[in-house]
């Protein structure tokens, strides 16, 4: 018999979110090498004990793409964190089964370098193929329970997108 777990009573997980944009205006979008059906997302991952969003942020977005603080620039962060609640099925299964789902800090990066300076064979790979998209085409290649955050999330940085 499966344990039911009460989503109300865990927390949210601390994490950040990027939003690289290239000259174009383009996002970065990785093809999850998790996932058995594509799925495609923005750099992200978990804050570290003591460590702040914004540090959190090129760190994770150099643990995933190999891109290096010095190839990108700050333009933007998200005035609120967003979060979202992970689906029934993977309640429990995830994050060791601490957390309901992500409360989110987003930033907006834009992308200095040149794509053969991208490096998603990190060791830390989370991809295993990356393309720059429009925002739309981001908020419709997105897993169904994360899609309300990535369309806030563009609502936010839509200006600075294509």
């Amino acid at each position: 018999m499966d344990r039911v777990i009460d989503a109300e009573a865990l927390p949210y997980r601390p994490c950040v979110g990027i939003v690289l944009i290239n000259a174009e205006g383009l996002i970065f979008a990785g093809q999850r090498i998790d996932s058995p059906v594509p799925a495609w997302q923005m750099p992200q991952g978990g804050i570290d004990e003591g460590e702040k969003p914004r540090e959190a942020a090129l760190r994770e977005l150099c643990e995933e793409t190999g891109i290096t603080a010095d190839l990108v620039e700050f333009v933007a962060k998200a005035p609120e964190w967003v979060t979202y609640d992970l689906p029934p099925e993977l309640l429990g299964k995830v994050w060791g089964g601490k957390y309901r789902g992500q409360r989110q800090k987003w930033f907006l990066l834009r992308y200095l370098g040149t794509d053969d300076q991208v490096g998603i064979g990190t060791d830390h790979a989370e991809f295993s193929r990356w393309c720059w998209i429009g925002a739309d085409e981001m908020i419709a290649a997105i897993v169904p329970f994360k899609r309300a955050v990535y369309e806030q999330v563009v609502g936010m940085f839509r200006s600075h997108l294509r």
